[in-house]
């Protein structure tokens, strides 16, 4: 990103994405696709209990940028838990399994959740994940296409099992936070606050609004 939003390396801007949907559709599976090097770990469940995240550091568009992917549970009983962290979101995946039918109808509620809980303006990405086990598949790909178009937001179905499209949805996702970034720093659009991943005396001394912190004191930007 040229002018103004051009950062230096080591000095990544900072970016909160929570992973959604219910249990059992492979969230933690895309996660580790994504930050994790290599082939995926053997096939085996654990569900996750409570909350886990990843940090994983990217380049994009000249911008260092320092994804921190939270990773949800899906479980009733832990709920609330996690929709306490939709805070301080900029983005969200949002996950649902082609095989199981009711993971598809639960999008609709963790659709409501982000709205209701979320900070506003986030951006959200639609999986359809599995879509390796064709022969189990219930959910037709143009149901998801037709669901995401209703809720205009982008749509990809993915494999984490065979890394197919685990990659282009993290970019586009990336791609469209760091849109709305260039739009403020270019002086257009709606007003976004930032820091930039980096400690500094006082918060005076950087000339930036104050923000948001997550529990480990690390500092989120968000919309307003």
């Amino acid at each position: 990103m040229a002018g103004p939003g051009h950062r230096s390396a080591g000095k990544p801007l900072l970016v909160k994405i929570v992973m959604a949907g219910e249990s059992c559709v492979g969230k933690t599976s895309i996660v580790r696709r994504y930050t994790e090097p290599g082939p995926p770990r053997a096939a085996s469940y654990i569900a996750t209990v409570g909350i886990d995240f990843k940090v994983k550091t990217i380049t994009f568009n000249d911008t260092t940028v320092k994804l921190q992917i939270w990773d949800t549970a899906g479980q009733e009983q832990f709920h609330t838990i996690s929709t306490s962290y939709f805070r301080g979101a900029r983005g969200f995946v949002l996950v649902y399994d082609i095989t199981n039918s009711d993971s598809f109808q639960g999008i609709t509620g963790w659709m409501k959740d982000i709205h209701e809980k979320a900070d506003d303006e986030v951006d959200i990405v639609l999986l359809g994940n599995k879509c390796d086990k064709e022969t189990e598949r219930v959910i037709p790909k143009h149901r998801g296409e037709k669901l995401a178009w209703e809720y205009g937001i982008p749509f990809f179905e993915t494999s984490a099992t065979n890394n197919i499209n685990i990659e282009d949805a993290f970019s586009v996702l990336v791609k469209e936070i760091l849109d709305k970034v260039g739009s403020f720093l270019g002086g257009g659009g709606n007003a976004i606050k930032l820091v930039w991943d980096k400690s500094c005396g006082q918060s005076k001394c950087c000339g930036r609004p104050l923000t948001q912190q997550n529990q480990f004191g690390e500092p989120l930007y968000r919309g307003i």
